[in-house]
């Protein structure tokens, strides 16, 4: 319910999918492809900035594997690691999706599919394992038996293929599905079949895995991010009286033995000195640069 683009809705102030191309330019991805389709055009405006971004249309929308088929041209000469990611996870953080490529070449895996363990776990693909917990399928909620959705094992939906494997799996599933889509989730099992090494790897949390698809889950992304920076502030020796009633924008830079009481926002890429003390009810804005021990007192604006 949104004439906003899903993947350009704003995450503690930036597009959402801007957040997902952080986590994979610093797990050491150096050629990114973008997936656009409906409203296409604005998306590519959103990211014209992003120079190693390069946009692939996808017409018709017929699954997840169907969004990775039109890639393929463009894939063709790859040799390398190729990984999977969705545009509206902002949560993803580097160091799992590195994770990911690590156990693609440690293990020598043809695919390796992200994991991770909830008991919410209700309209989620789950993971089946055989009775010596290798990979078998992932099977997605809607098709799944009362038995299977028990699994707490989820997908992430972040993947790692081998860049020949992947195209080889690709040129073979098909939409026998209750949805007749292109499913991505096929591609492993078939791999699998084959007698391609891999791995389920529970190298993300279920934060990580947190899709938006409504204003609601939206809400959830941004307190979720808010309390991991929130925290990072406070082990570098920020006071948070009331973290749940205070909003620091992540561009912000925070010095030592500053206290920030309840009802204060940090909005923008603001800079503050050590020792200060803000609010409670302040708003410091967008290019604020606050002095070591200054005190920012109630209901006070800057600049």
């Amino acid at each position: 319910k949104s004439a906003v683009p899903k993947v350009l809705h704003l995450v503690s102030g930036r597009p959402m999918i801007e957040w997902v191309l952080d986590a994979a330019r610093t797990a050491g991805v150096k050629r990114i492809l973008v997936v656009v389709g409906h409203q296409a055009e604005r998306v590519q405006h959103t990211l014209a900035g992003h120079n190693d971004v390069e946009f692939v249309m996808q017409t018709e929308q017929l699954g997840t594997g169907h969004a990775v088929m039109v890639c393929q041209p463009a894939l063709d000469a790859h040799q390398g690691a190729v990984l999977i990611l969705a545009g509206d996870t902002p949560l993803l953080r580097a160091e799992s999706l590195k994770g990911l490529l690590d156990a693609l070449t440690v293990d020598n895996a043809a695919c390796v599919v992200g994991t991770a363990t909830t008991a919410t776990n209700a309209g989620l693909g789950r993971i089946l394992r055989n009775a010596d917990g290798e990979f078998q399928r992932i099977v997605e909620h809607k098709d799944a038996t009362p038995e299977q959705r028990e699994i707490q094992e989820i997908n992430t939906g972040c993947y790692a293929f081998q860049g020949p494997r992947l195209k080889e799996a690709l040129e073979r599933i098909q939409p026998d599905n209750s949805q007749a889509e292109y499913y991505l989730t096929d591609c492993p099992a078939l791999l699998s079949a084959d007698g391609h090494r891999v791995l389920a790897a529970e190298k993300l949390d279920i934060h990580e895995a947190m899709g938006v698809n409504t204003r609601e889950q939206l809400a959830d992304v941004e307190r979720a991010m808010q309390t991991r920076w929130q925290r990072q502030l406070m082990d570098s020796g920020v006071s948070i009286v009331a973290p749940e009633l205070t909003y620091i924008d992540l561009r912000a830079t925070i010095g030592a033995e500053t206290v920030i009481h309840p009802f204060t926002s940090v909005v923008g890429a603001v800079s503050i000195g050590e020792h200060c003390q803000l609010g409670p009810h302040s708003h410091i804005g967008p290019g604020a640069v606050v002095a070591d021990g200054t005190t920012i007192g109630a209901f006070e604006r800057v600049p």
